[in-house]
């Protein structure tokens, strides 16, 4: 095997990061009936192509004449990249980009047999049909072209992943804050609750009514003939208003138990251990609210272009949350 210069190995790696894509996208996009981006960068690159392809070709380096060896040493060398990759991306975004958990023989999702045995047949193509015209296309570049076009594409790819990478912490973010968003309305539904069962009734009312005027305008919207974008943002505006409406109604519940003109029976049911837990209950509201200010149109243009170029992407912990971010933008024709 002819010993590569670094810039050589690099232009490998973005060949076969773009091969990748065209694979990807084009199935995905056969699948979902629509062009889809495949992959975590906006650009035609999918790195685990060209990094699998790096590591395949270097694990492979002595058995290139035995197809049997270059199957086992590549499934296995690809099998571990990819479940490291898939490992640290989770423990990093809490997302999965890719979920092997409904096929069979996988492990915790990030692997299973029937990708294993995918890089073992893309390793034999690989190394003993593919390889060998890029090889011979790349050696015969001259050295100071590879080298100007492995540094400019090296650039490109940084610019594109720190970009990517950013939008991945926005939609990292957002999971987050919509799980706590979820789990302490419940919480103080719960505590108003526990104060006063009247009270809730009437929340419950009153947010019948909010879920339905969602609903409804819900309905109004697929009927209108707009961008993907504009419909989009006005579903975000609609669950914001949705979400603001509630925090306004737990604030006015929390407010009035609060009064001191309470009746006497009333007030000798709150107590003042009661009135504390209200004024925290009032505060956490005021957090809630300054939380969705930050959630800003421009988050949430960076989450829908992440999970249209990721539409297989899971999450054990924020299962629901991507879930109602997804179906958002899902079904806007």
């Amino acid at each position: 095997m002819h010993t590569y210069q670094l810039s050589q190995w690099l232009l490998f790696f973005f060949i076969y990061s773009f091969v990748g894509w065209v694979w990807e996208s084009c199935y995905v996009s056969v699948k979902k009936r629509r062009w889809v981006n495949r992959g975590f960068l906006h650009g035609p690159m999918l790195p685990i192509y060209g990094s699998g392809a790096l590591v395949i070709l270097i694990s492979t380096i002595g058995v290139r004449e035995n197809p049997w060896l270059i199957f086992l040493l590549g499934m296995i060398a690809a099998t571990i990249l990819e479940y490291i990759t898939g490992a640290v991306m989770e423990r990093l975004f809490h997302v999965r980009y890719w979920d092997y958990s409904s096929q069979k023989l996988n492990l915790n999702g990030y692997i299973c047999a029937s990708s294993s045995l995918c890089w073992g047949a893309f390793s034999v193509l690989l190394v003993r049909v593919v390889h060998v015209p890029v090889e011979q296309a790349v050696l015969n570049i001259p050295a100071l072209v590879t080298d100007a076009a492995a540094f400019i594409l090296t650039v490109v790819a940084s610019v594109d992943l720190t970009q990517s990478f950013n939008e991945a912490m926005d939609l990292k973010r957002i999971l987050l804050q919509l799980e706590e968003s979820r789990e302490l309305i419940r919480k103080m539904q719960e505590k108003l609750r526990i104060t006063s069962e009247e009270m809730l009734a009437d929340y419950r009312h009153r947010s019948d009514e909010i879920t339905e005027d969602y609903r409804r305008r819900m309905a109004e919207l697929a009927e209108k003939s707009r961008s993907r974008k504009e419909a989009y943002l006005e579903r975000i505006d609609m669950k914001r208003a949705q979400r603001h409406l509630q925090l306004e109604k737990l604030a006015e519940r929390a407010e009035f138990l609060m009064k001191d003109e309470l009746p006497a029976k009333m007030d000798a049911l709150i107590g003042e251990e009661r009135r504390k837990e209200l004024t925290v209950l009032k505060e956490n509201i005021a957090k809630e609210f300054e939380k969705m200010s930050s959630r800003t149109d421009r988050s949430y243009l960076h989450i829908a272009s992440q999970l249209r170029r990721n539409p297989t992407a899971a999450s054990g912990k924020f299962a629901d949350v991507l879930k109602e971010l997804r179906d958002l933008f899902d079904n806007i024709k």
